[in-house]
């Protein structure tokens, strides 16, 4: 039925000039139709997303966040960094080894000092900075969801203000020709001025739409030049290519299955849910503060011509001020558990919320672009085929022509609007459940529409 109505409106201004050329009694051949120029290459949108994940540099500082993230276990749960000590012991003399074997309190020596936490907590830490890393991972799937969304919702948004511009462009050309109707009508005595001031009104309108277009257009361009980080050129972004037509996508889950996809695969919630874990495992560790560590020293010692000394030492660190550091730190970690929980939870309210919202938007969307197709433009048309009969009779003023003219363009305009706001939405959607909702078949381009 798109293709129908489509159709029609394509027939439709060659219909008006018809009908009003014969009622001016005018022998004026229709101007024939410009020959089929060779079409233009059209911007896909799947190698945009490819360019966009190798070269967006917020992606590509995330993934540097995974590696430096990935490296920090191992780093933690090592054994803190051996000291290394020299000894020198004098009597007398304050210079270091300078009556060695002289005195038998004089000796220099060598020492090795190795801390050793308390067993299992280099192992918890360890355990922190994984989860700590995986947090990381998700928040790289986050981005790049995110800016696929924003990548897809700019294409989409280009491909309407490419359309409408079209649209305005057909209606700018055919309000030209009833404005010479007009004038020729109004210097034969047969119209009124006021239907030469109405069509200027709109055309200076037109043009008015145009502008903003022109406006949007290029500031969705820059957006998308952005997203790729492709470089700026000397006056502005280069432009793009007019984007390739789709077939309006279908929304194939209920509400149910998205909320579903979404606990699931939420790179957001994983993310609240790594942190929890990692809370979790803090709050153990701060636990575990309570347990004392040690520090294992060996040292040697030599006295010139007296016996050489061994020395072997065991230091215990105890948590003597535990009611100030220790406990405090328990408290800590748990309200920070309680506080992780709590936001998780709280994202988890916050995706499911955008989950509707984005479906509901989808389909009404949906219902409006069938709306438009079936029922809203097929009448707008029989309206002004109706007013085009009446106008020959003289029964209907060129104002109220025009009205009905401009009024079906509108409703082409809002069809093609709801058609993107209905793909942006899945778009969205997407980067939601973390879950492709609009098909390959949907992003091919549409023959019939050209």
């Amino acid at each position: 039925m798109k293709i129908r109505f489509k159709t029609v409106l394509s027939l439709l201004p060659a219909v008006v000039l018809l009908c009003l050329t014969s009622a001016m009694g005018q022998t004026e051949a229709a101007p024939e139709p410009e020959p089929e120029t060779e079409k233009e290459q059209r911007l896909q949108l799947n190698p945009l997303i490819a360019e966009m994940l190798r070269e967006n540099p917020e992606l590509l500082a995330a993934a540097q966040q995974i590696q430096a993230a990935r490296a920090r276990p191992r780093r933690v749960s090592s054994l803190p960094d051996p000291r290394l000590s020299v000894i020198s012991r004098n009597v007398k003399r304050p210079i270091p080894f300078a009556n060695v074997g002289d005195e038998p309190m004089s000796l220099g020596g060598i020492g090795f000092t190795q801390e050793l936490p308390f067993p299992g907590k280099l192992r918890l830490k360890g355990k922190i900075a994984d989860k700590e890393a995986d947090a990381a991972t998700k928040v790289h799937r986050a981005t790049a969801l995110r800016l696929t969304a924003e990548l897809k919702q700019s294409y989409y948004r280009l491909h309407f203000v490419h359309q409408a511009t079209d649209i305005l462009h057909r209606q700018q050309r055919f309000l030209d020709q009833l404005t010479r109707i007009a004038e020729t009508r109004y210097a034969v005595g047969k119209g009124i001025q006021q239907d030469i001031l109405r069509a200027q009104v709109e055309q200076s309108l037109l043009e008015n739409r145009l502008t903003l277009l022109e406006q949007e257009r290029g500031s969705l361009e820059a957006r998308i030049n952005r997203l790729l980080n492709r470089p700026v050129h000397p006056s502005g972004n280069m432009p793009l290519a007019r984007p390739a037509d789709y077939e309006k996508p279908v929304l194939e889950h209920n509400l149910d299955e998205l909320y579903e996809l979404a606990r699931q695969r939420s790179p957001e919630l994983q993310r609240k849910q790594d942190l929890t874990d990692r809370n979790q495992l803090a709050l153990r560790l701060a636990r575990k503060d309570f347990r004392p560590d040690f520090s294992l020293t060996a040292a040697y010692f030599n006295r010139g011509e007296f016996t050489s000394l061994w020395e072997t030492r065991v230091d215990v660190k105890l948590p003597l001020y535990f009611w100030r550091k220790q406990r405090n730190g328990v408290r800590e970690a748990s309200s920070r558990l309680v506080q992780s929980r709590q936001e998780q939870t709280a994202t988890g309210q916050e995706i499911f919320f955008r989950v509707k919202d984005e479906v509901l938007a989808a389909q009404a969307s949906d219902r409006l672009v069938s709306l438009y197709g079936t029922a809203i433009v097929p009448q707008a048309t029989l309206a002004l085929e109706s007013s085009l009969s009446s106008y020959e009779v003289g029964k209907v003023d060129f104002l109220t022509l025009i009205s009905n003219f401009v009024t079906i363009l509108d409703y082409e305009t809002s069809y093609w609007d709801q058609h993107a706001r209905l793909a942006e939405s899945l778009a969205r959607l997407e980067a939601l459940v973390a879950t492709p909702l609009i098909s390959q078949t949907d992003l091919m381009q549409n023959e019939g529409e050209r």
